[in-house]
């Protein structure tokens, strides 16, 4: 029998990049309704576990319904995640080459600031500045009007997964070059985030990059992951890894993941109402999206449907969770249930495949120069004496 998640091992770098994109996309669309409960809230609202797109938590009152208001998160809508993933997906169309801090100061920031664009949440066109968090604005604060050094933008932001999360199309780019990912993920995230909120933006576009390599597997990700992760964040991957391990079904994977993530984890038991400490610079800390992520993609061994729907059901963070796992899963080629992805791109009245075809065409065209880049330096070194040009 083939191993869950394995059956599309052998999938090529449009599939991957497609399964990435649209999987993120509908994570995020799915975690969105819960986001910000726990596992047992989640289950006596819905009564029983969320198994595939679900409604407002507080049904037709989403537009008035403190803390949720005027959002309307749920019916299939994605969220800033989506809109600020599809929104890098935009800088490298326009760049076309590796981005860095610099970028996302001269092209992320204007198009969030001066671009109106559909907003599912909102169901009407506006700017993604009107929509993205406090600490997506945080961007737009400090490079647009601080003129803020790019690279030092995202010092005195709170540090949380808010670079992490669109940070899939820098693994993609990079496919099958985790080490590179995290570099230029790294630089990227420089402008919006600090501390261990930077480092898991560098971590997650590693792990996109290993999911992409043929023959990948949740465990080789992970392994990746764990090579070039630091501090906090190194140490509560390794403890998430340890718990679900142990596990093959997301029910059983709830409690002890979060309970090995959360000596990390900053924020504290309610979600809602976070401890003194949250969302603070440390060595020793880690966000908790992306860890649980990688649990749920251990657990469900790389299967599509279930690593995102254990991620739902986590709750909490659970929008940038699923965002997170969708993406990985995808990238391992695990496909994307249709019924799903049909229902998100049509609620949120987006093309999802776009931005996939968009990013396939720049990948290709930026490993092209590279490859160019790399054969020069080898001609180079050849004659300072190294070793000879390998061809």
């Amino acid at each position: 029998m083939t191993p869950k998640g394995e059956e599309n091992s052998g999938a090529g770098l449009d599939e991957r990049i497609t399964g990435a994109l649209v999987g993120a996309a509908v994570g995020d669309a799915l975690g969105g309704p819960v986001e910000g409960y726990s596992p047992d809230q989640i289950l006596e609202r819905h009564g029983g576990r969320v198994t595939g797109v679900v409604g407002p938590w507080n049904g037709d009152a989403w537009r008035t319904a403190r803390p949720i208001a005027p959002y309307h998160k749920g019916d299939g809508h994605v969220t800033d995640d989506t809109l600020m993933t599809h929104a890098l997906v935009r800088v490298y169309a326009r760049v076309r080459d590796h981005l860095d801090a610099y970028a996302i100061s001269d092209h992320l920031v204007p198009d969030l600031m001066t671009n109106p664009r559909w907003i599912p949440e909102l169901e009407a066109e506006a700017l993604p500045l009107q929509r993205i968090f406090l600490a997506e604005k945080w961007l737009v604060a400090r490079l647009a009007y601080g003129h803020v050094d790019p690279r030092e933008a995202g010092t005195g932001n709170i540090v949380n997964c808010g670079a992490a999360m669109y940070m899939a199309p820098v693994g993609l780019v990079n496919a099958a070059n985790p080490a590179a990912a995290y570099a230029e993920a790294l630089d990227i995230a420089g402008a919006h985030q600090s501390s261990y909120g930077r480092e898991a933006a560098g971590v997650f576009a590693a792990a996109v990059a290993a999911a992409c390599a043929p023959g990948a597997t949740p465990e080789s990700v992970v392994a990746a992951c764990l090579s070039l992760a630091k501090d906090g964040t190194r140490e509560a991957i390794e403890r998430v890894r340890e718990a679900a391990a142990a596990h093959r079904d997301f029910e059983s994977a709830l409690v002890p993941v979060r309970e090995a993530v959360a000596p990390y984890d900053t924020v504290g038991a309610d979600y809602r109402s976070p401890s003194l400490a949250a969302r603070r610079p440390s060595r020793l800390h880690s966000i908790e999206e992306l860890p649980v992520a990688l649990g749920m993609l251990i657990v469900s061994g790389g299967d599509y449907r279930q690593a995102v729907l254990g991620s739902v059901n986590y709750g909490r963070d659970c929008d940038s969770i699923a965002t997170m796992a969708g993406a990985l899963a995808g990238a391992l080629g695990s496909p994307v249930p249709d019924d799903w992805s049909k229902t998100v791109s049509e609620a949120s009245r987006l093309d999802l495949w776009e931005p996939a075809r968009t990013l396939t065409e720049v990948t290709r065209e930026v490993f092209d120069r590279d490859v160019r880049h790399r054969r020069a330096h080898e001609r180079a070194f050849a004659e300072l004496g190294g070793p000879r040009c390998s061809g």
